[in-house]
């Protein structure tokens, strides 16, 4: 037994060694560096210079709020879309029900870079079909990237664009495993297929929502690309810059490794703890 051990992590050893170079290290040397003061050489230990600085840093707390805004407002509005999707992609009446769920997949496989051109392209103030469609309508045109409030909207608008549809084919994929013999009862005691929406599809897609509502907490905490392609580095005035851009701006910007790695650190336990909370509230009870 002790040979075939020795033999197994013989085979794994170049994994675990790849692993603890490019990963287990750089996560400890990152959580050593966020008590270091690294503007100057050479780099001390101050703590105060970076987790003391957090509370106290009005840009921290601008990215800080712009992220939590994005978590608070977006996240739901995205889920409940998906979940409406996802019915819709479920039902029998749609044809070419293939076509459409690998429509609304597409946007995820789609490069960042190049999407993030075509949606500025789009809103453009002066030549975006945007503005174009609300002169149509009459409506007066929005200045998308210098109004902070149309930016945020712009960030809320691209991030449900490209996840929407993913979260849409998770949740099928939960309304799939739901027995076609719950929805026959119900139509044979007269409920209504709004009612079996809410009484019945719901609940039993509750651990399956749950798992995007927590994933997509993560992908909030973290959003990066599309302030920085879009809103050009959380513009304008950083109105849209969120935690994932001004931790990039600390790091390789300013080039404060300390301080960045402090706010990296604080990212992930937002992240877990709003994921915990979101957990308890969801939680099946008694």
């Amino acid at each position: 037994m002790r040979r075939r051990n020795g033999t197994a992590y013989g085979f794994l050893a170049p994994y675990l060694v790849i692993f603890t170079a490019f990963w287990v290290w750089p996560i400890l040397y990152s959580f050593w560096l966020s008590f270091l003061a690294t503007r100057q050489p050479p780099w001390t230990f101050r703590p105060a210079m970076t987790w003391g600085r957090l509370p106290q840093d009005p840009a921290f707390l601008n990215a800080l709020e712009n992220t939590l805004v994005i978590l608070v407002v977006q996240v739901p509005l995205m889920v409940a879309l998906a979940t409406v999707l996802a019915v819709l992609l479920n039902s029998t009446l749609l044809k070419a029900r293939g076509l459409m769920r690998f429509a609304f997949f597409a946007p995820i496989v789609v490069g960042e870079v190049a999407y993030a051109a075509v949606f500025r392209l789009m809103f453009t103030a002066d030549r975006g079909i945007v503005n174009k469609g609300l002169g149509l309508v009459g409506l007066p045109p929005v200045d998308w990237f210098s109004n902070p409030t149309a930016a945020m909207a712009l960030i809320m608008i691209a991030v449900t664009w490209r996840w929407a549809g993913y979260n849409a084919i998770i949740i099928l994929s939960g309304l799939q495993s739901i027995p076609d013999d719950v929805y026959e009862a119900a139509t044979l005691d007269r409920v209504s297929p709004v009612r079996q929406f809410f009484f019945i599809t719901l609940p039993l897609l509750r651990p399956v929502i749950l798992f995007c509502v927590v994933m997509s907490v993560i992908g909030s905490m973290q959003l990066f690309a599309e302030p920085f392609l879009i809103t050009n580095r959380g513009g304008p005035g950083g109105a849209t810059e969120t935690l994932g851009v001004f931790l990039y701006r600390q790091g390789f910007t300013v080039l404060n490794f300390g301080y960045a790695s402090a706010v990296a650190y604080t990212i992930a336990a937002l992240a877990v703890a709003i994921s915990v909370l979101n957990l308890w509230l969801g939680r099946e009870r008694a």
